[in-house]
């Protein structure tokens, strides 16, 4: 029987690379520091209320838009965080993990013909959920070495035709974070424009050396143009739990939750009871959360400073990367390759974050483990 041809919406992509080399990392039983996920648990007290809750019967459909008292949680997060105030009814909506998130915001304004603005290194979701979407991704490269945004080249790139600009600080895959500077300029940027802002602040609570993550919905101008997404895998070490949320004003979040409501319609419900309990019983948790992630960047950049990686420590996100120039001139794929199954560490190379080739030779290491994974891992490393 033949299979009916069809013509690929994605004809460039492929398997991520995360998949790719976490199933290298498997094959030959190295050490992941590719793909982004912790190897220790959620805190026990948050395993403890999901378990209470999955054997009290609270298995079914959450609202569409969250469990109200997940959205009260997180109405009185922001506020205490971020000194904003929101409508946890009409302007919050938990999603089944942030990539969700950031599909249905493009989704919700984004039309064929429409410009994005997105920087490179960017987060590989954000070009295909574009595409598809029936945008043109306009890239624009980051500064080196400080992946600092060009702004004038940025205001350079907007037209008529740009709907949407997506930020993500803490950025991933650099570990840089923009500041409320950068925010200030944007702001001022787009004012005078009808361009709207997604910004992916999943890493918001992982910032260090005594740096305040700078969100969007610290400024009213912006607040009022924005997508934020934010990840509580991220925050509770949990990401297989795929859960996440997006503040908008209500006019946007209206259209976001037109898409939300065909996509995926809800996120887990024990999820996200546990997640309320815990934020309600646990609240300082999160002011520890940046010490907790910063003593193990510590503990992976002091390990890997005697090791032939050049590198700047990271200021926020779990991910470093490292310059392996010093080591071997293959290119970025196949030294993370060699890496792998012959080292014995998986990484993940920087081309796939870039749209237009950039040949560099720079690698990104997920310090988001324990310390003897790390330490097995940098015994390796230093080998080299």
């Amino acid at each position: 029987m033949n299979t009916p041809s069809i013509s690929s919406k994605l004809p460039e992509v492929g398997t991520t690379i995360f998949t790719e080399m976490s199933l290298l990392a498997q094959t030959h039983n190295a050490i992941n520091l590719s793909q982004g996920f912790p190897d220790f648990n959620p805190p026990q007290g948050l395993i403890d209320r999901l378990s209470y809750h999955i054997n009290q019967g609270h298995n079914q459909y959450a609202p569409m838009s969250g469990l109200p008292a997940l959205r009260q949680q997180l109405a009185t997060k922001l506020d205490r965080w971020y000194q904003r105030q929101v409508d946890h009814d009409q302007e919050i909506t938990v999603v089944p993990g942030a990539t969700a998130a950031l599909f249905c915001a493009i989704h919700a304004v984004v039309r064929p013909g429409d410009e994005v603005i997105v920087f490179d290194p960017s987060y590989d979701s954000y070009d295909p959920a574009i595409t598809l979407a029936g945008g043109r991704c306009v890239h624009l490269p980051l500064q080196a070495p400080n992946y600092t945004i060009d702004w004038q080249r940025t205001a350079d790139a907007i037209t008529s035709r740009t709907r949407l600009l997506i930020i993500n600080s803490p950025h991933n895959p650099s570990g840089t974070v923009l500041t409320s500077e950068d925010l200030l300029t944007l702001q001022r940027l787009l004012r005078d424009t009808e361009v709207l802002v997604l910004s992916d602040e999943v890493y918001e609570h992982l910032v260090f050396d005594g740096r305040r993550h700078a969100s969007v919905l610290q400024f009213d101008e912006l607040f009022a143009r924005s997508f934020a997404v934010f990840s509580f895998g991220k925050t509770y070490h949990a990401t297989g739990w795929k859960t996440g949320y997006c503040v908008a004003p209500g006019p946007l979040m209206s259209e976001f939750r037109k898409v939300h409501q065909y996509l995926t319609f809800v996120a887990v419900t024990p999820i996200q009871c546990a997640l309320a309990d815990f934020m309600a019983s646990d609240p300082h948790y999160l002011s520890e959360l940046a010490g907790f992630y910063q003593q193990k960047r510590d503990y992976f950049c002091t390990g890997l400073a005697a090791s032939r990686f050049g590198f700047t420590p990271a200021q926020g996100t779990f991910f470093q990367l490292a310059d392996y120039s010093a080591i071997s001139d293959l290119d970025e794929r196949a030294f993370c390759h060699y890496l792998t199954t012959e080292v014995g560490v998986a990484a993940i190379p920087l081309q796939p974050f870039y749209r237009q080739p950039a040949p560099g030779s720079q690698l990104r290491f997920c310090f988001a483990k324990s310390d003897h994974t790390l330490q097995r891992a940098l015994d390796k490393l230093c080998r080299l």
